[in-house]
């Protein structure tokens, strides 16, 4: 039995001579997490914190309520327990408690190297010094992270489990006058970031994006990169593959419907190869590889206890911190690659090795880095609006002939993805971290028919 495990099996009991009669949960999870960051091409900053945080849900007498405690010493943990315990008295009826997890094996026990969950501040300046030694004198900053998790859970119902992963990731910029350029990875090794690698290719996007033209709003064909299509598969995740929002209606998502093009089959994978997630959630559910869309076909939505009782579904093991307010949503998103072609292609070094084949059969349109500052207009069509960043250049007659100001869009992801709207996927999807190390998003780039800018530098 782990450390967590043993704590959550003892909230369970005290829990339950405390509440005769309630359901009881716990789940219990330890984050250490470490940050190299550098500015102006030097490291400014080392940070790490590590905290074990235990969160308890209670069911009696037909009305619920959560507690949580950093402070796992004995005197904590009955403090925990008797304020949740007390908060039970206060809460409204909750008619639609869909009841505990029932006792049920893990898939697999995480994705784990120790090397990862190790590695100190001199393993993270060894990356940091060699992206700045690879710009070449362009001033750089960014950062480089690792992250250990160790989480356990219990219930009253006799479902008791534990696991482990780790995470690294490395993020970013070159700077010249007028023109960044980014790079970023994410893995669940730290020796699969290459802080050179990403360095010179941070470097080439802004040596590249130097005296850009403007650019008339319009419908462009556009070939996106992974740090761009990253975003388009994060909003799909918050807005639209989100079981509270599906229960709702407020989601664009109808299963069984052709609502992508047949290039696109999108996963939610925690526990395959090199995946960053753990194997269950949060309500102690085993996580498995979901398919959300198959060759275009909605299939699936993610869904905790809650959103799987409101539609008469399974609950799939999303429950996450606050899902009943947020809605189950899937955290390890993939977007299967395409296959390769099996040519050379040399697109300048500014553009992404797997964006780079996607380029020559663009007879006009543009190739785009990144986006930023994304909201969402109508959460059910997911209309969403933003801007590029980090570079973003023209393409004529198959080639990258120049850079252009950041463009403002306003479009619909669902759409951008409809039947006949994807021309090409790439064959390779890289990992992208997620801002706040809680997700990863394996993006392939994109080759898009058709996305709606509306505005430019001048209006």
């Amino acid at each position: 039995m782990t450390a967590e495990l043993d704590l959550a099996a003892r909230v369970v009991e005290l829990a339950a001579t405390a509440a005769a009669g309630a359901e009881v949960e716990v789940h219990v999870g330890h984050t250490a997490q470490a940050l190299t960051r550098f500015a102006n091409s030097y490291i400014h900053q080392n940070v790490a914190d590590a905290a074990t945080t235990v969160r308890l849900r209670l069911h009696l007498a037909g009305r619920t309520a959560t507690g949580a405690t950093t402070v796992c010493a004995a005197h904590g943990l009955r403090a925990l327990v008797e304020r949740t315990v007390a908060a039970t008295r206060l809460a409204p009826r909750d008619p639609l408690w869909p009841g505990l997890s029932p006792p049920a094996l893990l898939g697999g026990p995480g994705t784990w190297d120790e090397t990862t969950a190790a590695a100190g501040p001199a393993d993270r300046a060894d990356r940091v010094h060699a992206f700045v030694t690879a710009a070449r004198g362009r001033e750089t900053a960014g950062y480089c992270r690792t992250t250990y998790r160790a989480a356990a859970f219990a219930n009253s119902a006799g479902q008791a489990v534990a696991a482990r992963t780790s995470e690294a990731s490395m993020d970013g910029v070159a700077r010249v006058p007028g023109a960044d350029g980014v790079a970023r990875l994410a893995s669940y090794r730290l020796a699969d970031i290459d802080g050179a690698v990403l360095g010179e290719r941070a470097a080439a996007k802004a040596l590249a994006g130097a005296d850009p033209i403007d650019l008339p709003p319009g419908r462009y064909e556009v070939v996106l990169e992974p740090p761009a299509v990253a975003d388009i598969l994060q909003n799909l995740a918050m807005f639209g593959f989100n079981g509270k929002a599906y229960a709702e209606r407020r989601s664009f998502a109808e299963l069984g419907a052709d609502q992508f093009d047949p290039a696109v089959t999108l996963t939610d994978d925690p526990v395959g190869a090199g995946a960053t997630g753990l194997p269950f959630d949060v309500e102690g559910t085993p996580r498995h590889t979901l398919t959300l869309v198959a060759a275009g076909q909605t299939r699936a939505v993610p869904h905790d206890r809650r959103s799987a009782a409101l539609v008469g579904s399974t609950p799939t093991g999303h429950a996450l911190e606050g899902s009943t307010v947020w809605g189950a949503q899937p955290t390890n998103l993939r977007l299967e690659p395409g296959p390769p072609d099996g040519q050379a292609h040399a697109a300048g070094p500014a553009v992404d090795p797997g964006a780079a084949p996607l380029v020559p059969a663009v007879r006009r349109g543009l190739l785009i880095t990144d986006f930023w500052y994304t909201r969402v207009l109508d959460p059910k069509t997911l209309v969403v609006t933003g801007l590029t960043r980090n570079g973003a250049w023209l393409i004529e007659g198959g080639e990258v002939v120049g850079a252009v100001r950041n463009l403002r869009f306003t479009q619909s992801y669902p759409q951008a993805l409809a039947p006949g709207a994807v021309l090409a996927v790439g064959a390779t999807a890289p990992v992208m971290p997620d801002s706040w190390a809680a997700a990863w998003w394996a993006a392939p780039a994109l080759r898009l028919a058709s996305w709606h800018m509306t505005g430019n530098s001048t209006g």
